[in-house]
């Protein structure tokens, strides 16, 4: 079984684990629920090369129902077509920017002030390109099941500054990348989202 495979039935485990961990009706439910939880961030450890200690961190016990995690991110083209890009401080790779969605912001807010703190530009929303399952790309394994959800946006005013947690912004040309932060985005993404900004209709691409 290929290893990304492995990982997602790891993850449903782990889901599945959380779940009875919030429904358990009596103590030994809980305690065998508990250790499920427990061997499926073993094993998530073991293939996503993360240390136990951080997955056990991040992975506080659920209160309530386990659900995905939501990336948004922005695609954003100059007047030349060059492709909006923030440098990572995490790899000192680069993606579109974009991050987790925040409770509180709207889709479209969550992306437009990440484009804004990443890079600078102050943009606008024009329409929703795609909904990405991580799981169905060959992104690198990770712990986290994750719906990448990525707008079409244009240019208000700004110029490019990029954030405090990020290393630098700038416009790249499709034909001419920057070593890519594959965590986050994909070369063939990039490929498919600029193909569909330049289709007539406005229709989203999802999985």
């Amino acid at each position: 079984m290929e290893k990304n495979q492995d990982l997602t039935l790891i993850k449903r485990l782990k889901a599945l684990a959380d779940t009875g961990l919030v429904y358990a009706e009596n103590g030994y439910e809980k305690e065998r629920y508990k250790e499920l939880r427990e061997i499926s961030l073993k094993l998530m450890a073991s293939i996503s090369k993360q240390p136990l200690a951080d997955l056990e961190e991040f992975f506080m016990p659920e209160k309530d129902y386990p659900t995905v995690k939501v990336d948004v991110r922005g695609f954003v083209l100059n007047k030349n077509d060059e492709i909006l890009m923030a440098k990572e401080s995490t790899d000192g790779k680069w993606t579109i920017p974009g991050g987790w969605a925040d409770i509180g912001d709207t889709p479209s807010e969550a992306v437009l002030k990440e484009i804004k703190e990443e890079t600078g530009i102050r943009a606008k929303v024009e329409r929703l390109l795609a909904v990405y399952d991580k799981r169905c790309h060959p992104h690198p394994p990770q712990p986290f099941y994750v719906y990448k959800l990525i707008f079409f946006c244009k240019i208000i005013s700004g110029e490019l500054k990029h954030g405090f947690d990020m290393q630098g912004a700038d416009f790249f040309p499709l034909n001419n990348l920057p070593p890519l932060s594959e965590d986050r985005i994909l070369k063939s993404q990039l490929k498919h989202l600029f193909e569909l900004t330049k289709t007539k209709t406005a229709e989203v691409y999802f999985d």
